[in-house]
């Protein structure tokens, strides 16, 4: 028999757990029809609550069930990765435990599957129920990635994906430590079909990501996948130089025309602190892509495992 392997990354998700276990069998009946079993990881990425427990749960009426526990949180792309690695399944589902990823298209998302494609992934249309400001930034990003990056990253792409094997394996030999999922799918290539689907809100608790989680996801997003802000850098560095240039022909001509050495040092302190702000910009990005190499080259791990059920 073959063997789907279905991933759940939770952090502080008690009140979900037990009740996206009871839904993802619910649509899990197709399996036997396809001579597949299952096998079902919870990946507990250091959750404060009682997680890890409710799993435990599982585990005991379900050998089916396994826990993955991390000694903290480590985020969830790794949570991702973890589970990636430890799953044994011909094909690997990646899901959301709160249940905005909707296990009733794990059927079709097998049947093509068996058409041949390698990934079916998922995209949600649209974001009702979501703070329209954050909606606005999230669609921008999406533009900019596209304008900026040969990597394709869908708009509205989820993480929610079913996967062959192979395409697993080609995820898991890239080990960096600094990890954008959404933009490693795309890079890895193969043929991927692609499911939409409306916003699905969660079924209990609160979500994890605000604002400002979200936009460090993005800027990570972005330098690991696009040197063009580094180009930038330096066509702004290139553009400052020739407008200094041109000030000090205009400084020079002015004063041996009128001679006035005083007037004009207004705009000339304008200038000066304009410049000063663009250097500091154009630092900031560099230092963002030293940080990242910098992370890299420790060669720290991953994820660390206190506890594995």
């Amino acid at each position: 028999m073959g063997l789907l392997s279905v991933v759940v990354p939770c952090y502080n998700e008690e009140e979900s757990v037990s009740l996206f276990y009871q839904e993802l069998l619910k649509n899990c009946s197709f399996l036997a029809e396809k001579n597949l079993e299952l096998e079902l990881l919870y990946i507990d990425d250091g959750s404060k609550d009682r997680t890890a427990e409710e799993v435990k749960k599982l585990c005991g009426k379900d050998k089916r069930v396994h826990l993955i526990s991390f000694s903290r949180n480590f985020g969830k792309e790794a949570a991702m990765y973890a589970g990636l690695e430890h799953a044994k399944g011909d094909y690997v589902v990646l899901m959301d435990v709160d249940l905005q990823d909707p296990p009733s298209l794990l059927p079709q998302m097998f049947a093509y599957i068996e058409e041949g494609y390698t990934s079916v992934a998922t995209r949600r249309v649209s974001r009702k129920g979501e703070p329209p400001i954050r909606s606005f930034f999230a669609r921008m990003f999406y533009r900019l990635m596209k304008k900026i990056s040969r990597t394709e990253i869908m708009d509205g792409a989820r993480d929610y994906r079913m996967m062959t094997r192979q395409m697993v394996d080609a995820i898991l030999s890239m080990q960096e430590y600094n990890r954008f999922t959404k933009g490693i799918f795309g890079w890895v290539g193969f043929e991927t079909k692609w499911l939409e689907y409306e916003n699905v809100e969660r079924a209990r608790g609160e979500t994890k990501w605000n604002f400002w989680r979200l936009l460090l996801y993005s800027l990570d997003g972005i330098t690991a996948f696009s040197t063009v802000p580094l180009m930038l850098a330096s066509f702004v560095g290139v553009f400052f130089c020739v407008i200094a240039f041109a000030m000090i022909i205009f400084i020079i001509v002015r004063k041996l025309i009128f001679g006035d050495p005083v007037s004009g040092w207004p705009s000339l302190v304008c200038i000066i602190l304009m410049t000063s702000g663009v250097q500091f910009f154009c630092t900031g990005i560099l230092g963002q892509y030293l940080a990242k190499a910098y992370m890299e080259v420790k060669r720290r791990p991953i994820y660390l495992i206190k506890e594995e059920l």
